[in-house]
């Protein structure tokens, strides 16, 4: 049975944690957001990503998901940060649990722009930050490779 008493998918209500992957692309002086069209943190601005499939290494879920999302080709790198992401909902149930791994990725080509479950992409500055409603794991991830500093 399964246990929260809600029909299982693919993201919420799981019955066992899920991996998750981003991209963090930098060029010339940006990083590559997109602001998400699901939940979790739906309209919240990121870095490309999303579930690593079956038999899919982490570098090969991040450049999948970067260009599924932005249209743009990335050679993904090493893993950078990794966090947890909980939450439950009113009645205490777990409507997400993902384990997230971001990982460096290199530009190789393609212009951002919004596709798959992203309803925005473009390259945003460090000062541009500020003005964009961010998860703060977002934010530690950017810290974490030295696009902003930490305050």
């Amino acid at each position: 049975m399964y246990k929260n008493h809600h029909q299982p998918s693919k993201r919420q209500y799981p019955d066992s944690p899920k991996v998750g992957v981003g991209a963090i692309v930098l060029k010339d002086d940006k990083v590559l957001l997109i602001r998400r069209g699901v939940a979790p943190s739906k309209g919240m601005w990121a870095v490309p990503g999303g579930l690593l499939k079956l038999g899919e290494t982490l570098q090969e879920g991040v450049e999948r998901e970067t260009l599924e999302e932005t249209g743009v080709t990335v050679k993904a790198k090493q893993p950078v940060y990794t966090f947890d992401f909980l939450e439950k909902d009113d009645n205490g149930c777990f409507r997400f649990h993902y384990v997230i791994v971001d990982l460096l990725a290199e530009y190789v080509c393609g212009k951002a722009k919004a596709a798959d479950d992203a309803l925005e992409a473009r390259w945003v500055s460090a000062e541009m930050l500020e003005s964009l409603p961010m998860p703060r794991n977002m934010l530690r991830a950017l810290e974490s490779v030295g696009f902003i500093s930490g305050k």
